[in-house]
C-alpha cells in the first residue's frame, strides 16, 4: 500500500528558489514541517522553511544526511544530478520518482518518451556532430533551432537557424555539445497546462494558461486562455495523457504551441510548479502549490475552479535599474497582488517576484496587471 504523509511530516525540497518558497508556504500552512537543501544559502525558500540545508548536490555525505531526517522529498526544479535522487531514494520516499526527472531534464530524452507515447511534437533530430547537424537541418528543414539537450530554460541554450545559415558556422558556434534539432513551429499561441495526479492514480488538471513571453522569458500569463472549448480539452486530456503514461504522483506542467489549425504540438514538460501556475494562488480554489503537496503526501487533490479570471505578470530585476521599484503605485490598481521572492540581489533577466490581477474577464486582468507593473517605474519609492 502506498504510504500517505500527514501534517506534521517533515518535506524535504531539493532547490530553494521562488517555486520552493511559495511551496513551503503552502506545507507549512497545511501543518507540515519543511527542510530544503540547495548550494546557497538565505534563499527564498529558506526564509520560510524550518531548517534549510547548504550543500552541493554532489555531495553525497552531505545529501543522505539530509534525506535521513525527511518523511518525504519532492522538488523545485528538475536538474538536479540522477545520482542525487537515487542517494535521496535510498533514505526516504521521493515524489515524484527520480527516473522522471531524469527524462525532463533532457530535451532528447523527453523527446523520445513524448514522441514514443504518441504524443505530438514538432520535428527533431539528435545533434553529435557536424554531418549530423548537415542530415537534420536537410530532414527537418529551416527555419530550425539547435538547443542543448540539458540544462536549457528562459531561451537559454538556443540558437535559430535561418535560410541563409550554413552548416559549418552553425556548428562551430554550437550552444553546447549534446544537442538537439527542432523544427521552428508556426503558431498562434503558447498554452500551459498543470497536471496533478496523486498516488491513488486520480489525476486533476488546471485550467489551460495562456503565456505571452518576451525575450524567451514568460511575461504574462492569462486564465481563462482566449481559445476555443475544444482546444481547452485537447490540452487538458494531453496533460492527462502524459501524467499517466509516466506513472507521476505529484506535479507536472506541460508546455504546448497551438497552431492556426487548432492543433496542439507538446514543446516541454516540469514535473514541479511552474511559473505560468503562480495565478492560482488568488484565482483559483487551491493553488498549484497546495495541490503539489496533495499529490505528493497522497492527499486527495483539491478543486480547480477558477475563483475569477487573472493574470500573472512576471517581475524581472530590470525594473531595479534606476530605482527601487514603486510598490505602493502598483498596489493602488484594483484587485492586485504582489509576491516579492526575497532575493538580495536585483539583475537584468532574473526573476524577482510577480504580481497578479483579478478581474471580470482575461482582457481586464491583463489590462490590470500590466497597469500595475508600469506603475513600478514611475516615481521613486519615499523614505
Amino acid at each position: 500500500m502506498t504510504r500517505r504523509f500527514l501534517p506534521g511530516a517533515t518535506i524535504g525540497l531539493m532547490g530553494s528558489g521562488q517555486l520552493g518558497r511559495m511551496f513551503a508556504i503552502a506545507a507549512r500552512r497545511m501543518g507540515y514541517r519543511v527542510h530544503v537543501f540547495s548550494p546557497d544559502s538565505d534563499t527564498p525558500a529558506g526564509q520560510f522553511s524550518d531548517c534549510e540545508v547548504t550543500g552541493a548536490y554532489e555531495d553525497e555525505s552531505a545529501v543522505r544526511d539530509f534525506a535521513r531526517d525527511l518523511d518525504l522529498l519532492t522538488f523545485e526544479f528538475e536538474n538536479i544530478p540522477r545520482e542525487t535522487i537515487e542517494w535521496c531514494a535510498d533514505e526516504c520516499e521521493v515524489r515524484p520518482a527520480g527516473r522522471i526527472l531524469h527524462t525532463a531534464q533532457n530535451r532528447l530524452r523527453e523527446k523520445d518518451f513524448l514522441s514514443g507515447a504518441g504524443i505530438p511534437v514538432a520535428p527533431y533530430c539528435a545533434v553529435q556532430s557536424e554531418s549530423d547537424l548537415a542530415e537534420a537541418i536537410e530532414k527537418i528543414g529551416k527555419p530550425a533551432i539547435l538547443k542543448s539537450a540539458a540544462f536549457g530554460y528562459d531561451g537559454k541554450g538556443q540558437r535559430l537557424i535561418a535560410q541563409v545559415s550554413p552548416p559549418g558556422e552553425i556548428w562551430r558556434e554550437r550552444p553546447g555539445d549534446e544537442l538537439i534539432l527542432e523544427g521552428a513551429i508556426d503558431f498562434e499561441r503558447e498554452v500551459s497546462v498543470i497536471v496533478a495526479r496523486g498516488t491513488d492514480g486520480a489525476i486533476s488538471t488546471f485550467p489551460v494558461c495562456e503565456n505571452l513571453h518576451r525575450n524567451h522569458i514568460l511575461d504574462i500569463t492569462v486564465v481563462p486562455a482566449r481559445v476555443s472549448a475544444r482546444v481547452e480539452k485537447s490540452a487538458a486530456d494531453l496533460a492527462r495523457a502524459i501524467a499517466e503514461k509516466m506513472e507521476l504522483v505529484g506535479l507536472l506542467a506541460v508546455e504546448m504551441f497551438l497552431r492556426p489549425d487548432d492543433s496542439l504540438l507538446v514543446n516541454e514538460l516540469a514535473p514541479r510548479p511552474h511559473n505560468s501556475g503562480h495565478w492560482t494562488i488568488e484565482g483559483c480554489a487551491t493553488s498549484q502549490f497546495e495541490q503539489h503537496v496533495r499529490a505528493v503526501c497522497g492527499l486527495a487533490l483539491g478543486s480547480t475552479e477558477i475563483l475569477r479570471p487573472a493574470a500573472m505578470a512576471n517581475l524581472l530585476g530590470d525594473l531595479w535599474a534606476e530605482a527601487e521599484p514603486n510598490w505602493a503605485a502598483a498596489l493602488e490598481v484594483e484587485g492586485v497582488h504582489l509576491h516579492l521572492y526575497g532575493k538580495r540581489e536585483p539583475r537584468p533577466g532574473r526573476k524577482m517576484g510577480h504580481l497578479t490581477a483579478l478581474a471580470s474577464n482575461a482582457e481586464a486582468a491583463i489590462a490590470a496587471a500590466t497597469r500595475a507593473r508600469d506603475a513600478l517605474n514611475g516615481l521613486r519609492r519615499e523614505d
